[in-house]
Order: C-alpha cells, then sequence, then structure tokens
C-alpha cells in the first residue's frame, strides 16, 4: 500500500498545485458575506464529483479482473496523455496563449457574488471541465486499481488521494476556521501572489510534470 501511495504522489501534487482551482477557493473564501461557507460548499462539490468519477471509473477498471494486459496498459497511456497535454499547456502559457481550464476573468471578479448553492455548483464542475484534473484523478485510479490491493485498501488509497489533492483547498479554510482574524491579511497576500504568479506557476509545474509523465509512459510501455 506505501508503495502505491509513493506511485500516487506526482498525481497528488500536480492535481494540488494546479493554480486555478486555489485561486477560486481563496476568492470565495474572502467573499465579504458567507466566504467560510463558500470555500466549504466549493470544496465539498470537488470532492463528491471526484468520488463519483472514482466509483465510476474504479468500477470499469476493477470490472475486469481478467484483462491485465489491458489494465496493464492503461497507467502508461494516461501518463503519456497527460504528459503531452502538460507540455502544451507549457507551450501555450509560455506563448501567451489563455489557459483552456482557466475561468475568464470576467467570471472571476464576479465569484464574490456567487451563492453557496452556486459555489457548490462550481466545485461539482470544475473537476469535469478542466482536461488536467480529469486525467489527474484518472490516473490515480488507474494505477490504484492496476495494484490490484483489493477493495477496502484502494478505497482508503483513493480517499487519501482526494485529501491530498485537495489540502492546498482545506488548509486556507482550517486557517479562517482557527485563526479567523489573522488569516484575512494571509489569505488576501497568498490569493495576490498566486494571481501574480500564476503564469510561471503552470509553465513551471506542466514542463516538469509533462516531462516526468512522458518519460514514466513510454518507460511503461517498454516494460
Amino acid at each position: 500500500m506505501e508503495t502505491v501511495l509513493i506511485e500516487l504522489l506526482p498525481y497528488i501534487i500536480g492535481s494540488a498545485v494546479v493554480p486555478i482551482q486555489v485561486i477560486i477557493s481563496l476568492l470565495l473564501l474572502k467573499s465579504r458575506s458567507q466566504g467560510l461557507l463558500k470555500a466549504i460548499a466549493y470544496v465539498a462539490g470537488m470532492t463528491i464529483t471526484r468520488l463519483l468519477q472514482g466509483l465510476l471509473f474504479g468500477a470499469v477498471l476493477v470490472g475486469t479482473p481478467h484483462a491485465s494486459n489491458d489494465k496493464a496498459l492503461i497507467v502508461p497511456t494516461l501518463l503519456l496523455v497527460l504528459g503531452i497535454l502538460l507540455l502544451i499547456t507549457a507551450y501555450k502559457k509560455w506563448s501567451g496563449e489563455n489557459d483552456a481550464d482557466a475561468p475568464p476573468p470576467r467570471w472571476l471578479s464576479a465569484i464574490d457574488q456567487v451563492s453557496p448553492l452556486k459555489a457548490l455548483g462550481i466545485g461539482l464542475g470544475l473537476p469535469l471541465i478542466a482536461a488536467k484534473l480529469w486525467v489527474f484523478t484518472l490516473s490515480a485510479i488507474a494505477t490504484i486499481s492496476a495494484a490490484n490491493l483489493g477493495q477496502p485498501s484502494s478505497a482508503i488509497l483513493f480517499l487519501l488521494f482526494i485529501v491530498l489533492a485537495e489540502s492546498l483547498l482545506i488548509i486556507p479554510i482550517m486557517l479562517r476556521i482557527l485563526i479567523p482574524k489573522r488569516s484575512q491579511s494571509l489569505l488576501t497576500q497568498m490569493s495576490n501572489w498566486l494571481e501574480r504568479n500564476n503564469r510561471s506557476i503552470v509553465i513551471s509545474v506542466s514542463l516538469i510534470f509533462g516531462l516526468w509523465f512522458v518519460y514514466s509512459g513510454i518507460t511503461g510501455f517498454l516494460k
């Protein structure tokens, strides 16, 4: 189980540092009205969608126990697709093109006015429309399935993946709960820093993980 968790670390880190999901969470948390409730609803929505993805795609993969060769090819295929997708993202961001997964600036500026129910809807929808989040989650599911650990251990590992992948969303919420007064300025600084450095973060993360996943995918096919 520990070995599989180590294999999941690149997907956990890659998914956690997608800037747009963190920016949305911080903007909701800083809302003048019901900010904490909105952020919690947003994270709950993302968690629900990921759980449904795990149930659906985990059942598909586990439901073909005799197709071991096909299952063995799923992980390197997803790694290769994810690596290429991330390298394309790095190039587009470097060349000045907009990130297809990022919402328009006007949408972000209006996020302060959304209700907790709409924040829940944003959380439900973001993992479905953001291609990188899709492939990170699918790669994690395929890796867990290929390990053949059994249902309880596989479920625990996937829950760990979700919690750790959402750690940068959960930590600011905990700060807001534990130190509400001090957290306001800290969250504002974090949000401003992410917005200023969004381009550099996306390029760096996409390039590093893109090269790693392409290499891992190719070596996976050669095994």
